[in-house]
């Protein structure tokens, strides 16, 4: 019930007035995260962001992350699935930790360059083999850069290492993703997980990589919605051919 009331008061949090969005051509800020895969985009100092993920099977996961110092950000999550629904919930075992160092800023020649960590996993928590339906990032090094068509058009690039490993598949993952802006208030987001770490014979994935697409919308100051569509390449070996459907909410706000 504690767990409950923790999570209640943060989506609460997110009600409020905040400052900008992060979708369209009119965005100040940049994306953390595409979808699943880590961006090379850092929280900008003396900012706090609260973002939270619906998925399927009732899973919920608030997160709040602060620009620490300049190109540092620092975040904690946590959640668990069956919370919308009926039943028992289940928690996670643990918080999630998030940190961002950006070594290279994006010029004209050369990409934006992050190193990170990320322990949050999202989907049901596999007990058994001590792992998340989408394994946690784990330790990764994400590229960005842009470039003016029609607006915006940013290219990704990760690369990273999950502790999620009782699986026996304990390779190094890579992963690609773009954004399109439309207009001044709407991105599409696509992402590809080559899913390296999750196509042995006990794995979750069967060999195909994760497609996922998104779209972003800045619909007030500060409000940011988006939708996502997770595995439309039906990699998950028990998946019904059916892509995920998710929620996505994010606000951003100058706290010093």
């Amino acid at each position: 019930m504690k767990k409950l009331i923790v999570i209640t008061l943060v989506i609460l949090y997110t009600s409020v007035s905040f400052s900008q969005g992060s979708a369209g051509t009119n965005a100040k800020f940049e994306y953390r995260s595409l979808i699943d895969l880590p961006s090379a985009g850092v929280l900008e100092k003396g900012y706090v962001g609260v973002a939270l993920d619906v998925l399927p099977a009732g899973t919920v996961i608030p997160k709040i992350e602060v620009g620490v110092f300049d190109n540092f950000s620092f975040g904690i999550s946590y959640g668990g699935s069956n919370i919308i629904g009926t039943g028992s919930i289940s928690w996670y075992e643990l918080p999630g930790v998030n940190l961002k160092f950006r070594i290279v800023d994006e010029t004209a020649g050369y990409p934006a360059v992050t190193l990170g960590f990320d322990s949050q996993g999202k989907g049901i928590f596999n007990k058994e083999v001590n792992r998340f339906d989408i394994k946690s990032p784990g330790f990764f090094a994400a590229v960005a850069k842009n470039f003016e068509l029609l607006g915006y058009f940013s290219i990704h690039g990760v690369v990273n290492y999950s502790l999620e490993r009782d699986d026996n598949d304990k390779d190094l993952n890579l992963g690609i993703g773009v954004e399109k802006t439309i207009g001044g208030k709407i991105s599409i987001v696509a992402e590809y997980d080559f899913a390296i770490n999750d196509n042995n014979k006990v794995s979750f994935g069967d060999g195909n990589g994760y497609l996922n697409m998104g779209m972003r919308w800045t619909v007030g100051d500060g409000f940011t919605l988006g939708v996502d569509l997770r595995d439309l390449l039906s990699n998950k070996k028990f998946n019904s051919n059916r892509a995920d459907r998710g929620i996505f909410v994010e606000y951003v706000k100058a706290i010093f």
